[in-house]
């Protein structure tokens, strides 16, 4: 997969073609999308604005050139809400917008039936570095690294919950950038808003793992519906 962060086009809404929201234009979001990653499965993230730690997850299939929805889902974003992914900092509890590829599952619970995407079991010394000093930076490893600290690290198997199933969201991934970020996933619902990830229902995050296939390069645009940037949605 490319996964991409996408800077200055999408800002912090999701940057679209089209018609304004009262217009009555039933056309399919991907289809109004300036980019989604380029395959034929698209997940979309919405908040109705910056300051929300709540909103919708859409995923939606290219079927003969035409964009179709196949599920959506109440979904959970930052304690602190959302925030344009180049200007993100580490530990600010906001979810990054942007558009991003999903570089494998995993999870506590074995893949659901008809997984096809990369998945890998969380053991217990499955961790996620999130240590700005170490080589291991924003990638899962195991056992933890010298260099990587216990306390800037995660340890998989102590999320009993949100990490039951879940998807690598591609942000800070391909080159990390210190203090950017580290560990941003599309998982399982914990108690309330997240550290930063998306969070979804566990069916739906089952359904989503099913559904998406590598062949179809899937990518995740997280936006918000509201025009308080720069770069509106409409």
């Amino acid at each position: 997969m490319r996964p991409r962060l996408v800077v200055t086009l999408i800002s912090a809404s999701l940057l679209l073609l089209g018609a304004s929201p009262g217009d009555g234009d039933a056309t399919p979001l991907p289809a109004k999308l300036a980019d989604t990653g380029g395959g034929d499965q698209l997940i979309t993230a919405e908040a109705p604005a910056l300051n929300s730690t709540s909103g919708t997850v859409t995923w939606w299939e290219r079927r003969d050139g035409q964009w179709a929805k196949v599920g959506s889902a109440p979904a959970r974003f930052g304690a602190k809400g959302l925030v344009e992914g180049a200007a993100r900092r580490q530990g600010t509890n906001t979810t990054p917008t942007g558009l991003y590829g999903l570089p494998f599952g995993f999870g506590i619970q074995p893949a659901p039936t008809g997984t096809s995407v990369d998945y890998r079991a969380v053991k217990a010394d499955s961790w996620w570095c999130q240590d700005n000093d170490s080589t291991s930076y924003n990638r899962w490893v195991e056992p933890l690294p010298a260099d990587c600290r216990a306390a800037e690290a995660e340890k998989l198997s102590s999320y009993t919950t949100q990490y039951t199933y879940a998807l690598v969201i591609g942000f800070n991934y391909e080159q990390p950038v210190r203090g950017r970020g580290a560990g941003i996933f599309l998982h399982v619902n914990g108690q309330g808003a997240t550290a930063g990830c998306v969070s979804v229902p566990s069916e739906a995050m089952q359904e989503i793992l099913r559904w998406a296939n590598p062949a179809k390069s899937p990518h995740i645009a997280i936006g918000t519906e509201s025009g308080d940037t720069a770069i509106t949605r409409y």
